[in-house]
């Protein structure tokens, strides 16, 4: 029996900024208290116990979109170490548990009820992101590092993420994505030169998404990209390009968005045109940030992605949606 996923939608196009150096070392976060306890799911979840966690495997997931974690932020996409790890501290402390897109699209999802998924993504192999130290561990102050010290405070948060590369991602340091892909981090494609494919040609469109596939599986022997993250979220003229083409096949194509993506049981799941959500607290446009949406997705309205703890089965309010088709079947309405 499949695993099942669940996740929810808006968008807004913005153009995107990378580039820049590590940050500066990052105290590692201060011991949590115990994370409360969540309730176990029985063998077979019954609609009475999806009652009890407020199963909602039909509402909505954020998918967080970062570029550099730096000290001195120089645009709206940048985020300095303290508002990153800050931020994970607070998914962690509500609930969320981190998966990649990869799980995302594939509806391969086994989390704890009453959990909620979050996907974490960056765009464009900035250094600041991922590099490695001479002790070959990542380096204090990336976002990855940070990440890795705030799973290790808050076990149930799991330390991985989604992280989409042009050509010579990481400084160029060859040993990065083997040690990303070993440690269980998603490697996706976001073209060799970070080309806009809307205003491509479909044969440059296709042949920069081809070319960037195939840089990814000569650095990982083996390795099969199965997601893209669309520069400047530019879909392609022919969307379904995306997804299909000349030497690439992938299920997921993500945007650059301004709200929740659907569940990949929901039948406004879109593969080739999922939404994310700017890593964003304050500022200009903030309506469409990560503290806004987490606010949202929290409040009683919010109808926001929580697990029955079966990945069997998907569960969801009567007054809520019908499931695709690929669902129904293992579909739990109460």
């Amino acid at each position: 029996m499949p695993s099942f996923l669940r996740f929810g939608a808006g968008l807004a196009v913005v153009l995107v900024a990378a580039c820049g150096a590590p940050g500066p070392v990052t105290p590692a976060p201060a011991p949590a208290p115990p994370a409360p306890e969540l309730a176990v799911a029985p063998a077979r979840v019954t609609p009475a116990f999806a009652r009890q966690v407020a199963a909602d495997e039909l509402g909505r997931i954020p998918v967080l979109m970062y570029h550099r974690i730096v000290a001195k932020p120089r645009s709206v996409y940048d985020r300095t170490p303290a508002e990153f790890a800050a931020e994970l501290e607070r998914l962690a402390a509500e609930n969320y548990v981190p998966v990649t897109t990869a799980d995302l699209v594939s509806r391969n999802l086994d989390l704890p009820a009453g959990t909620h998924p979050v996907v974490l993504t960056f765009d464009d192999g900035d250094p600041s992101v991922f590099a490695l130290g001479p002790d070959g561990q990542p380096a204090a102050g990336t976002a990855v590092r940070i990440l890795l010290d705030v799973a290790a405070a808050h076990p149930r948060f799991r330390p991985v993420a989604s992280l989409y590369v042009n050509e010579h991602p990481f400084g160029g340091d060859g040993r990065a994505l083997r040690w990303l892909s070993d440690h269980h981090f998603e490697i996706g494609n976001h073209t060799a030169k970070h080309t806009n494919l809307r205003r491509a040609t479909e044969t440059a469109a296709t042949t920069a998404i081809a070319d960037g596939d195939a840089l990814i599986r000569q650095a990982l022997p083996g390795y099969q990209p199965s997601t893209l993250a669309l520069p400047y979220g530019a879909q392609p003229r022919r969307e379904e390009l995306a997804l299909q083409g000349p030497g690439y096949s992938y299920r997921g194509a993500l945007l650059v968005g301004a709200g929740p993506a659907p569940s990949p049981c929901s039948r406004a799941f879109e593969p080739a045109a999922i939404p994310r959500i700017r890593s964003q607290g304050s500022g200009p446009e903030a309506e469409y940030g990560s503290a806004h949406w987490l606010d949202e997705l929290g409040s009683p309205s919010g109808r926001r992605y929580t697990s029955d703890g079966d990945p069997a089965t998907v569960s969801y309010p009567l007054s809520g949606a019908d499931p695709t088709d690929a669902c129904a079947g293992v579909g739990l309405a109460y």
